[in-house]
């Protein structure tokens, strides 16, 4: 069997969808890779919630399963809107990485201070997205955010260049990058890095995780994908999914939603801004117990906390 795997272009992406075909090829299923643009690519917009609404990156990839262009789709799951066109499912969801966002910065930190805390007042901090910039505002009200968008070695290299003080990235993209590549290998040599508190500065929903997306009605290809399934990410990702939904956010609200497994089944951390305010809730227990219904329910004023 041989199967047409349809994918954005970005050197992300490409990381991604080679290590799908990698794990698809284990099981004797060969692939071929189609490049496919999308308007999200395209747009030269500043932030991204000004591209149009979520599903800007993955729309015309969407279009082409659906006319039989290509068998799979291999996207970063966030990306996808919190429903899938009639037609198509999300067929399997790898294991996740990091969740996590990363601040990367360039400057010494001094004894006794978080990277984040030792930032110089008014630092320039690069980033797009709504989320990260209302996290960090409410942290570090001071900071200059300015808007970052590009692939992941434009950003770390317009850092590194001195064009920002402090960008934030996730930290699985990074990851990936950095494992399967050498594009990172010398601009990251000039960084340092420092995990943000996912408690305190909660991930997008479904950051982390991949989403291999078919035709509902191609029975032998969801049959190739199941190998590649990890049921306790997909759990996860459906639950912050399902919170994303009842809070209706998209590229511009910022919105964050995290599910831990913990020995009851998960502990739901969920962030939003409304009207200025931050406000977040932690609920605890298992996935089939409206645990997303119950966290959006006890949102409360968020303390800025260590991020």
């Amino acid at each position: 069997m041989k199967l047409r795997l349809g994918t954005r272009g970005s050197d992300l992406a490409m990381t991604q969808s080679r290590w799908v075909a990698s794990e698809l090829a284990r099981s004797g299923i060969e692939t071929e890779i189609v490049i496919i643009s999308t308007s999200g690519d395209r747009s030269t917009a500043p932030s991204f919630g000004a591209i149009g609404p979520q599903g800007v990156f993955v729309r015309e990839i969407e279009q082409a399963l659906l006319d039989t262009e290509i068998d799979l789709a291999v996207h970063s799951y966030k990306d996808l809107p919190t429903e899938s066109p009639a037609g198509l499912i999300v067929a399997a969801v790898p294991p996740r990485r990091d969740m996590a966002d990363w601040l990367l910065y360039r400057h010494d930190t001094k004894r006794g201070q978080t990277p984040f805390s030792a930032l110089p007042a008014n630092a320039l901090v690069g980033t797009s997205s709504a989320r990260r910039q209302a996290w960090l505002k409410h942290s570090r009200p001071d900071l200059d955010l300015q808007p970052l968008r590009g692939n992941v070695p434009t950003r770390i290299n317009r850092l590194v260049s001195g064009d920002y003080e402090a960008i934030v990235l996730a930290g699985a993209g990074i990851e990936r990058l950095d494992e399967a590549t050498d594009l990172l290998a010398a601009p990251l040599t000039d960084l340092k890095r420092h995990r943000l508190n996912p408690e305190q500065f909660v991930p997008a929903p479904a950051q982390g995780a991949l989403a291999v997306q078919s035709r509902a009605d191609a029975k032998s290809v969801l049959e190739a994908l199941a190998v590649l399934d990890d049921e306790s990410t997909r759990e996860a990702v459906d639950l912050e999914r399902r919170a994303l939904r009842l809070a209706e956010g998209g590229c511009d609200t910022a919105f964050g939603a995290w599910a831990r497994p913990a020995d009851n089944g998960f502990d739901l951390f969920v962030m939003i801004e409304r009207e200025g305010r931050i406000e977040s809730a932690k609920v605890t227990g298992n996935a089939e117990a409206k645990l997303e219904t119950e966290a959006m329910q006890r949102l409360a004023p968020a303390n800025p906390g260590a991020i």
